[in-house]
């Protein structure tokens, strides 16, 4: 453990509580993964953490409190016991100082482990059995948890993709039985699951889990059967038909690029050119083209943008003797097309002469 996260543990103790690292950056650290996400369960109440680290808001979140320092954000949450949902959100639950009650809330069983100031883990669910053999189950009844909040399903699909593991049968079962109960998530919580099933390297584990468990039709989602593989997220929403999700202008500006290279099908300077090459190698993925020939190819090319031709709008003005108008700007985009085709080399007096000779 980083003696950051020591720092932490030990300004709750020493006020006289109980503190523990607790869930998925417990779980990392035993599968040797360096994350900078720190959970922290303690029997401290929210005024209390509040005091001990001299800050004065929560964010209304369970009584969670977020700190930072220059590695590592926490998560201070003091021990709860859960007792209702509404909406797929706990509404009836107390502050506990029973760290078991506050284990039985969670949802995996490789996401229940407790770590000391020492690097003594407290393991309530055999949680490591099941990290040993990769294998996803939940903790208490599956019924109950999954109908408490539908998104824990999401969730283990999610956690079996990024770690490929195996969810547990009785998970597969219940997910085939229930999925209806997916389509009661708002898109926004169904889009930030499938983000991160999509943005991982072992996406393909979580993208055949949904449609072995036959789920593209409660996500609102239909992936293409000639489905490719991309090192973007946005290269796998731009191959997925998809009703009712929000992107964000970024996003949504980068999905229709791809799908645009896509449909015309090659990639050559002229589309490098149009669109740059981030997208250009999404798409090249796509279409079955190798990065390294599409990266070798932009290397190559001739002009990066307009201001890259020698030869300017003056120049085309005081060879033709003519006002600045459209017919300058024709003459450019006509030069700038012939470059790219490698029909005209980006010297300046080979330019003038194609000019004098095709537009004079």
């Amino acid at each position: 453990m980083n003696n950051k996260i020591e720092l932490v543990l030990k300004k709750l103790i020493d006020s006289g509580f109980e503190a523990y690292v607790v869930g998925g950056y417990v779980r990392d650290y035993l599968l040797g993964k360096k994350t900078y996400d720190v959970d922290i369960a303690t029997n401290a109440k929210p005024i209390e953490i509040m005091n001990v680290f001299n800050v004065n808001t929560n964010n209304d979140n369970f009584g969670m409190i977020s700190i930072k320092d220059s590695l590592y954000n926490y998560d201070i949450m003091p021990y709860r016991e859960e007792y209702k949902y509404s909406d797929r959100k706990p509404i009836d639950y107390t502050f506990t100082d029973d760290i078991v009650k506050d284990s039985e809330r969670r949802d995996f069983t490789i996401n229940s482990f407790y770590m000391d100031i020492n690097g003594n883990i407290n393991d309530p669910f055999n949680g490591k059995k099941d990290l040993d053999e990769k294998q996803i189950k939940v903790i208490g009844d599956i019924d109950t948890k999954f109908s408490d909040d539908p998104l824990r399903m999401l969730r283990a699909i999610r956690f079996a993709s990024i770690l490929n593991f195996d969810l547990d049968e009785s998970i597969k079962n219940y997910i085939k039985s229930h999925k209806e109960l997916i389509s009661t998530l708002s898109f926004d919580r169904k889009k930030k699951e499938l983000d991160k099933i999509f943005k991982n390297e072992n996406k393909i584990t979580g993208i055949n889990l949904i449609k072995e468990l036959d789920l593209e039709k409660v996500l609102n989602l239909k992936i293409n059967d000639n489905f490719k593989y991309t090192i973007s997220s946005e290269g796998i929403w731009a191959q997925i038909e998809c009703k009712n999700y929000n992107f964000s202008k970024s996003e949504n500006v980068l999905i229709q690029t791809i799908r645009k290279i896509v449909d015309y099908g090659i990639i050559d300077n002229i589309v490098l050119y149009q669109y740059g090459l981030y997208p250009c190698v999404i798409a090249g993925e796509i279409l079955g083209i190798n990065e390294a020939h599409v990266s070798n190819l932009y290397s190559l090319m001739p002009i990066y943008s307009k201001n890259d031709i020698n030869c300017s709008g003056d120049d085309i003005i005081d060879l033709l003797k003519i006002e600045p108008g459209v017919k300058v700007k024709k003459i450019l985009n006509d030069i700038e097309l012939n470059i790219l085709n490698g029909d005209l080399n980006n010297k300046k007096e080979e330019l003038l002469e194609y000019i004098k000779k095709n537009w004079e």
